[in-house]
């Protein structure tokens, strides 16, 4: 025999719905198990956007490091200063040269201009790169 012969088909719809208690309860359960999903997302997000601009800097850096190598062999009377050019969609480098007449230190700083001001500043330096050039051949006297 069924369980719940003795109710009325009135009492059967009665219990059938949910009340708004249950629902409530639902949904704060619900939200309370959201918020730190949500800010888990949030902060990888941040630090993946973070991660591939240092790996861009580096990747620039180095680049502007070869290209001044190559101009090296040929220019190395030229200073390979520079301040705040443009390398790519918003990355700068700065260069520093001591302009030492047979062993130069140059040093190549990039970063993402964050304040679009296209100066770059200090703490917006991703990467810096330092390497020593020699004169290869005495040159032009």
């Amino acid at each position: 025999m069924d369980a719940l012969h003795g109710l009325s088909r009135r009492s059967l719809a009665r219990c059938a719905g949910v009340t708004l208690t249950e629902v409530v309860v639902a949904s704060t359960l619900l939200l309370i198990s959201i918020i730190p999903l949500v800010k888990a997302l949030t902060t990888t997000h941040g630090m993946d956007r973070t991660i591939e601009r240092r790996s861009w800097s580096l990747l620039l850096a180095q680049r502007e490091l070869e290209r001044i190598r190559a101009r090296s062999v040929y220019h190395y009377e030229e200073s390979f200063q520079a301040s705040s050019r443009v390398l790519q969609d918003g990355f700068l480098g700065t260069v520093t040269d001591d302009g030492h007449p047979s062993l130069r230190t140059v040093t190549v700083a990039v970063g993402f201009d964050l304040n679009a001001d296209g100066v770059l500043a200090t703490q917006e330096i991703e990467a810096s790169l330092t390497t020593r050039l020699a004169r290869r051949w005495p040159g032009p006297q």
